[in-house]
């Protein structure tokens, strides 16, 4: 019974760290860029685009797929830092705990 209302604590300590660290990465920004910092962007880290700087020299007409695979790579290079950012904090919370293999990675 005892061991039962360890795990329980466990799990209601668990809840209120996940909500805390929710809440740190809800105003986490990260940046990302593509062709030597031609293209930068700002993305949370539920993906949402907060800006994108693109320098004037990629705004050449004809050359528009260039420009176009530029701000892909940069969000592409944000959303990975950010991705990285929780799962490093998932590991960092579940230390310890006895959970299985893979398991942070479904949050």
């Amino acid at each position: 019974m005892r061991d039962m209302m360890g795990l329980m604590k466990q799990a209601q300590d668990m809840q209120k760290k996940m909500a805390e660290m929710q809440a740190q990465l809800d105003t986490l920004e990260f940046e990302g860029s593509a062709g030597g910092g031609l293209v930068k962007l700002v993305m949370t880290a539920k993906n949402v685009l907060k800006s994108v700087k693109i320098d004037p020299s990629l705004m050449v007409q004809g050359e528009e797929e260039i420009l176009e695979d530029l701000v892909i790579s940069a969000s592409n290079d944000a959303r990975n830092k950010a991705e990285r950012a929780v799962q490093e904090r998932m590991a960092e919370m579940t230390k310890g705990l006895p959970l299985p293999p893979g398991m942070p990675k479904l949050f």
